[in-house]
């Protein structure tokens, strides 16, 4: 039987599926329709070709990207507004377009820090998901995107402090101080290791990044051992209600 619909919202490519690769290929795997929106870069841009093989890896389909500019990276859309500056009620409206289009049972997102790297364009795109998330619902809201919907669930991609403890030396630069959150405001822990093989290959289809040594890159790196025990779980905190204990094994709407 398939797992829920799975819409996923992340800032750049490669965050798919360095924050949810695993989910989205085990919801594939089953049967059930994933998608991924994507904040920044355009179309015309060589990461956005990069994107569309990293999700025929994970079986999302094919990019949904909102076009903004990267907050550090001009040349992410040429001649385009970068993603914190956008218009919040056009960058909302093209968001609920998505969501009612696609439907989903869950929407995953970054955490309200924008993950373990704090970037600006995750917290942002994190502020503008959860926004999206309740006017889909609201049928007076962006009237011309489609009929409304609300999906059943909202979840977090984050890092555990205890986790983000043991793993801050592989995935942020030296210097860098980890975004993270208390063990006890987990909810889902999701044993992805099934699916790391198809998760792996989504990272490294994002070549550029390789190649300039940011986190796939340092993943690739890495020994086989470390990289699996790096990147088998995912974590996540569902939106708005209490976290169970313990912690889920699964996404659930």
């Amino acid at each position: 039987m398939p797992l829920p619909s799975l819409l996923a919202v992340f800032a750049h490519p490669d965050d798919e599926s360095l924050s949810a690769g695993g989910v989205l290929a085990r919801h594939a795997a089953s049967g059930a329709r994933t998608a991924v929106v994507t904040a920044t870069w355009a179309e015309s841009t060589w990461r956005a070709q990069e994107l569309a093989e990293a999700l025929r890896h994970l079986g999302a389909g094919k990019p949904r990207m909102l076009g903004y500019a990267d907050a550090r990276v001009p040349e992410s859309a040429p001649g385009g507004v970068r993603l914190c500056d956008a218009p919040l009620d056009e960058a909302v409206g093209q968001l609920v377009a998505h969501i009612r289009e696609f439907r989903p049972d869950i929407v995953v997102t970054h955490d309200a820090y924008g993950g373990l790297s704090g970037h600006p364009d995750h917290v942002h795109t994190h502020r503008l998901t959860v926004l999206a998330f309740q006017a889909a619902a609201w049928p007076r809201l962006y009237p011309d995107t489609g009929a409304p919907w609300q999906p059943s669930a909202l979840y977090l991609a984050t890092h555990p402090d205890s986790t983000a403890r043991a793993l801050t030396h592989v995935l942020l630069r030296p210097g860098r101080t980890p975004h993270s959150v208390p063990d006890e405001w987990i909810t889902a822990a999701v044993d992805v290791t099934p699916w790391l093989d198809q998760k792996l290959a989504a990272v490294l289809s994002h070549h550029s990044e390789v190649e300039r040594g940011a986190l796939p890159g340092r993943l690739a790196a890495l020994p086989p051992e470390d990289r699996a025990r790096t990147m088998s779980t995912e974590w996540y905190i569902r939106y708005g209600t209490p976290p169970p204990t313990p912690p889920l094994t699964e996404l659930v709407p």
